[in-house]
């Protein structure tokens, strides 16, 4: 990249290297180990898109959400997925994370405000037809003693309609 020093070089590395192994640890299920690396004041949203104007500022809802979260309701979230009481992944889906385009936004030193691509590929049971779904995040990592912790997730699908039954996967 023109202009990357070596320290926002090994950054940017650094960052990537967290959101691939986050990445790993959903595509395997590993959930538990996936909700021990967020924080305990985490903002994680999923906000509707919605059909504007081309005049209009916003493509997405302020009041309405596919998912707004916090540490306690990604903890259940979590668990439940991982018991037998998670029907809509009741077989689970099998799906793979393509994390890409790793831009930093911001590092004040103790938190990385840094925007990246996400590309979802999810099948579940013996279905034919995969869903593809698409989004932008824009996520905040927190420096912990014990490495990056997500402290923000905002999550902006690029589809009006999600192309998928139920949004049960942890975006």
């Amino acid at each position: 990249m023109q202009g990357e020093t070596t320290s926002s070089h090994e950054l940017r590395h650094e960052c990537e290297a967290f959101l691939y192994h986050t990445a790993e640890l959903l595509d395997n299920r590993q959930l538990s180990d996936w909700h021990d690396l967020v924080t305990e004041d985490i903002d994680y949203r999923v906000p509707i898109r919605t059909t504007r104007e081309r005049s209009s500022d916003t493509e997405f809802s302020d009041s309405s959400f596919h998912m707004k979260e916090d540490w306690g309701t990604l903890k259940v979230r979590t668990e439940r997925m991982s018991s037998d009481f998670a029907w809509s992944e009741d077989p689970p889906s099998r799906t793979r994370r393509n994390v890409s385009n790793v831009r930093i936004v911001d590092d004040d030193g103790t938190e990385v405000e840094l925007k990246n691509n996400l590309l979802i590929f999810r099948q579940q049971g013996d279905e034919t037809e995969a869903d593809l779904l698409s989004m932008e995040r824009h996520d905040t990592l927190r420096r912990t003693d014990d490495g990056f912790k997500i402290a923000e997730r905002l999550v902006l699908l690029d589809h009006t309609i999600i192309p998928t039954n139920t949004l049960s996967i942890i975006l």
